[in-house]
């Protein structure tokens, strides 16, 4: 249904993330994978989805210049929201384990924020799920770490894997949106956006 409503419009999608590559397969639509280093820096005033607005709004900026009439290309972020902070990508086991220690017996929000820009147009999209955790042993958080290796995760897990099965006893919201993109919005606002 979707893949022919796109019917002559060329999908971008600009993101390394296997998990969100996945995603694009299981509904069927053609896309073309093109990436861009960006650094990732926002503005300290920004809090909860104006980070992950911003981040990809930030992140589809290098391909302004190319985009032609039929392209549309989508950019997204996704943050771990916890006691008023932002929780990204941890780049060592120390950090890895603070991140989920802070999670450990507590609520947290995961917000991604998916940005559909056009050379006419531009929309951001967010979503917030949330995510509870029980309370973690530092054996069990030490355990994950080292087998799973969660460095390009933001809030250093994926709820896909095994800490997902042994940590999480709620979640409120989209399930797809914790591991990297709300698939039911990116659906509906292609199907939107060729309407």
């Amino acid at each position: 249904m979707l893949k022919e409503k796109l019917t002559g419009k060329h999908i971008i999608l600009a993101s390394g993330s296997p998990r969100r590559q996945a995603f694009f397969k299981d509904l069927g639509i053609e896309f073309e994978i093109r990436l861009k280093e960006v650094d990732e820096i926002y503005p300290p005033a920004l809090k909860h989805f104006e980070i992950s607005d911003y981040l990809a709004q930030l992140k589809s900026l290098p391909f302004e210049k190319e985009l032609q009439e039929n392209d549309i290309l989508i950019t997204s972020d996704t943050i771990v929201w916890h006691n008023e902070k932002a929780l990204g990508k941890p780049k060592t086991p120390i950090e890895a384990f603070a991140m989920l220690n802070g999670l450990s017996n507590s609520t947290h929000e995961v917000i991604t924020s998916i940005c559909f820009k056009t050379t006419t147009f531009q929309k951001t999209v967010s979503t917030v799920t949330k995510v509870t955790f029980k309370e973690l042993s530092s054996k069990e958080i030490e355990y994950y770490i080292n087998n799973y290796k969660p460095f390009d995760k933001a809030g250093a897990y994926g709820i896909q894997e095994w800490i997902g099965n042994i940590a999480i006893t709620k979640i409120e919201g989209s399930y797809t949106n914790v591991v990297g993109l709300p698939v039911h919005v990116l659906y509906r606002e292609l199907l939107n956006l060729c309407s």
